[in-house]
């Protein structure tokens, strides 16, 4: 089974995608990063978390969100999602014909550099997966890794209650057992999580280094687009749309605290890819 070859030019958007606001952390990164490169973004709000599905509902999704992003015409596509990355990108990389980037790699290479005792927080269902502790010691064997699951985390910040004092309590208690094992390191195994700083930093000992994988998929992405003659050579800034499964209003409000500005954003019905649908598409 081969995909479909389709010609890809430098000025072609990169496709980026998350079950909500979280993937905003990897957008503003590639923003930075990339300013000159045009992205669309894709929230599928309308069954978020992702962290609580099975992995064939995660695959099942990620399939969906790749067919329509290869009907846009992308170059690249990003994964800005921990669980879709631990629980699908190996599955979806040799039935699209684009690069398929995932966030766990990337993360462990830098958590690897900054420190020997790692701890990642992240959704059940990329903890479950143990994608961070396996890429982390097959980057460095000797480093030491705790993982806590924080089921609670995406829907406080979707629903936009991160400082309420419940949050606090919530987050104290997801790490506390870091904390006893005396981590060096924190990942956020989840791209939701960066949202949460000013109160990680209230409770974590000024010694822990945090580490946010968007930074450097971003890199990575760079690299490919370079590898691949794809990089845009633009001078303008690239622009971005906004598409969502679910409500645009609860995602545009929140997105304006994470981007400064209410973005236009679309609602999308994605093409529900059945059984051998796909393999019948691409082969």
């Amino acid at each position: 089974m081969a995909p479909v070859q389709v010609t890809r030019y430098s000025d072609a958007p990169i496709g980026l995608f998350d079950s909500g606001v979280g993937g905003l952390t990897v957008l503003r990164q590639l923003q930075h990063q990339l300013p000159q490169e045009s992205v669309i973004y894709f929230g599928d709000t309308a069954r978020l978390p992702y962290g609580t599905k099975t992995p064939e509902q995660i695959l099942q999704f990620v399939r969906e969100i790749l067919t329509w992003m290869a009907s846009c015409g992308v170059k690249l596509v990003i994964m800005a999602c921990n669980t879709s990355s631990a629980l699908a990108l190996e599955q979806v990389r040799c039935e699209f014909d684009f690069p398929i980037l995932g966030l766990i790699l990337p993360g462990a290479k830098t958590a690897t550099k900054t420190g020997k005792r790692i701890g990642v927080i992240a959704t059940p269902a990329t903890v479950a997966s143990g994608a961070y502790p396996e890429a982390i010691l097959e980057v460095d064997a000797t480093a030491q890794v705790w993982q806590v699951a924080c089921p609670k985390f995406v829907p406080l910040i979707e629903q936009d209650k991160i400082h309420e004092p419940d949050t606090l309590a919530i987050a104290q208690d997801y790490l506390a057992p870091l904390i006893h094992q005396r981590i060096d390191t924190l990942i956020y195994g989840c791209t939701h999580y960066p949202y949460l700083e000013p109160l990680l930093r209230q409770l974590l000992p000024s010694s822990v280094q945090l580490v946010d994988p968007a930074k450097s998929v971003v890199v990575a992405a760079a690299k490919e687009l370079e590898l691949m003659s794809l990089k845009n050579q633009g001078s303008q800034s690239g622009a971005s749309r906004f598409c969502v499964s679910g409500d645009p209003a609860p995602f545009a409000q929140v997105a304006q605290r994470c981007l400064g500005y209410t973005p236009n954003v679309e609602k999308i019905d994605l093409p529900e890819i059945k059984a051998g649908t796909l393999a019948e598409m691409v082969d």
